[in-house]
């Protein structure tokens, strides 16, 4: 039987399984259900918000009446966290893409201008929408995230460990159209990010603890900051921030590793089996080091935007290039843990910014983003989402 994953808490379930939220509204015979804290939304992710009950009844159904108020309600639940599901949850693509890095690695500010340049520029190459599923997402991006980086420019403080502080997911509807045989239909896909700590993948008792959403993601972005790598380092522009050392900070390939692990173990794979989770690493902060590339590099070029398709031939180039980058920055091990346990992984480099920040702050020239929709375009294509080509 066909299971589904909640794009919230990342517990998989049966279609069936799924539960309502009574509306809250008066019944047909005069009756309305009390608002009540849900304890089990409470317990996942502090949510104290009086509401209606949950029960049970025929999940596959977009609808049902709840027995005690006679009411009808749309408001499917997860199982398990409560949280209210998507629309058409079960019913189209939900693609859970787990967005990971170590310490410093710039990761808030990365998700941030991603999903930015998605709901803008990116949306617009494809002809795509992408929507907030429920109220905190909404919130929290524009509040919490966008507001400060775009409206202030100042970079976000460090992100709790997911131990410390109950997380939610954003969660978005990315709608984009296909052109088949049979005309032009739109495509949709849910798509879940969840912004982790750094600290919660410098152990392997904080990566079980914080991080078992890894086991249930149909794709990994995993963001590294180069200049964690000696060899990198000497070749960073003078009065570049440079990340801190020591407790609580880990070398990317440790980082890596304890990823790797966790993804085997989750998987059940055994000795000589490949990963089949797609990964896309890649390193951040590359404005530090354009100054060190060839003119000809193309992590210094634009990616091409001439079609609403993946250009493989591009995606291949920065892959090898970044390849070649990892053994001058002695990262070679990096690739060769990738290439042993890996069915599909690309290497990409990009700079959220554009441009090296200063005390806590955007440059003077604002935001200007370079190729940080890659690794996220890599991922949907792989998951036949979007279509490729060759330049």
């Amino acid at each position: 039987m066909a299971t589904l994953v909640c794009p919230y808490c990342y517990d998989s379930f049966a279609e069936k399984r799924i539960l309502f939220r009574c509306s809250g509204l008066i019944g047909p015979a005069g009756k309305k259900c009390p608002l009540t804290r849900d304890t089990v939304l409470f317990d996942r992710f502090g949510i104290q918000d009086a509401l209606p009950t949950t029960f049970a009844g025929n999940g596959r159904h977009r609808n049902a009446v709840h027995e005690l108020c006679g009411a009808r309600t749309h408001h499917r639940v997860c199982p398990f966290c409560h949280s209210r599901l998507p629309v058409d949850f079960g019913k189209i693509d939900n693609r859970l893409i787990a967005m990971i890095g170590a310490k410093e690695s710039g990761k808030t500010v990365y998700m941030t201008v991603l999903l930015h340049e998605l709901m803008h520029g990116v949306g617009r190459r494809f002809d795509a929408s992408m929507n907030g599923c429920d109220d905190h997402t909404l919130n929290q991006f524009t509040q919490r995230f966008e507001h400060g980086l775009y409206e202030q420019s100042a970079l976000p403080a460090t992100t709790k460990s997911a131990g410390a502080e109950q997380m939610q997911p954003l969660v978005y509807r990315v709608s984009l159209p296909r052109r088949g045989l049979l005309g032009e239909r739109e495509r949709h896909t849910i798509t879940s990010f969840f912004d982790t700590a750094g600290e919660d993948l410098t152990s392997r008792a904080s990566v079980d603890l914080n991080t078992r959403y890894l086991g249930s993601a149909d794709g990994v972005i995993l963001l590294l900051d180069p200049l964690q790598m000696r060899g990198a380092r000497d070749r960073a522009g003078p009065d570049t921030p440079m990340p801190g050392t020591g407790a609580g900070f880990d070398s990317p390939f440790n980082v890596l590793t304890r990823v790797t692990d966790l993804l085997r173990e989750t998987g059940g794979l055994g000795p000589g089996k490949k990963i089949k989770t797609p990964i896309a690493v890649a390193f951040s902060k590359m404005d530090a080091l354009w100054d060190s590339f060839e003119p000809d590099s193309p992590l210094l070029q634009e990616a091409s935007a001439a079609r609403p398709a993946l250009d493989l031939s591009d995606t291949e180039a920065v892959h090898e290039h970044v390849r070649a980058l990892l053994e001058e920055w002695d990262g070679g091990q990096i690739d060769q843990l990738l290439r042993a346990n890996y069915a599909a992984y690309s290497f990409f480099g990009l700079s959220a910014l554009g441009a090296v920040p200063r005390n806590g702050k955007v440059a003077g020239d604002g935001i200007r983003p370079h190729r940080v929709e890659d690794p996220y375009l890599w991922l949907l294509n792989r998951f036949d989402v979007i279509a490729n080509h060759r330049s």
